[in-house]
């Protein structure tokens, strides 16, 4: 599955991403509830780890603005806030499970493997469609006009991220920083390469 940890503490994520990376999962991390919300909106993952307390924008703010937007995909909420209202209070807010911290590392990945198996309700996000380029989020099919194109992992990454920021400026830096996870280069091509190879295949 495709994971996004959205956690500031890097302990933490770091405990998490490698105990979800030894299962056999792809794991991305937002250290901060803005950056969260902008990978969440732009990167079809089957899970979202949500820690309650971020800075730049609440864990509960992060999960409201998602499922505002009718963003249908699982939450697990991280939190040391584990009184039974506050977990309550999370889950009434649109969380899926509530994880109170310390955790142990076997029990999360067990939690977020259990909600990736639940069969999440078919939303309009579930789609996107870009005149008569269209693609299914849920099993990562892409089509033009009908007809099945076939890409690489990295090529449906950069397809998706720029369908959903279609009619947006979008610059290099949000191309290699949203599709490769990586700090901008400015000395690099990579974007260039991928986005001509794309084009080709579309």
């Amino acid at each position: 599955m495709k994971i996004l940890i959205i956690e500031d503490d890097d302990r933490t994520a770091q405990q998490a991403t490698r105990a979800l990376t030894e299962a056999g999962h792809v794991v991305d991390r937002a250290p901060d509830g803005r950056e969260g919300l902008f990978l969440a909106t732009g990167g079809g993952y089957d899970v979202i780890v949500l820690d309650r307390m971020l800075p730049g924008l609440d864990g509960l703010a992060v999960l409201g603005a998602l499922r505002g937007a009718g963003q249908g995909v699982p939450v697990l909420i991280l939190s040391a806030l584990a009184h039974v209202d506050e977990r309550v209070r999370g889950l009434k807010a649109g969380g899926d499970d509530y994880l109170s911290k310390p955790f142990a590392a076997v029990e999360l990945v067990a939690r977020v493997e259990a909600l990736g198996r639940r069969p999440v309700q078919a939303t309009a996000t579930d789609r996107l469609v870009v005149a008569d380029l269209e693609v299914d989020l849920r099993t990562r099919r892409v089509t033009r006009a009908g007809r099945a194109i076939d890409l690489r992992p990295q090529e449906y990454r950069l397809l998706e991220f720029l369908m959903r920021h279609e009619g947006q400026v979008v610059t290099r830096a949000m191309l290699y920083e949203g599709v490769w996870d990586f700090h901008f280069e400015p000395q690099t091509n990579v974007v260039e390469v991928h986005v001509s190879r794309l084009r080709q295949k579309i």
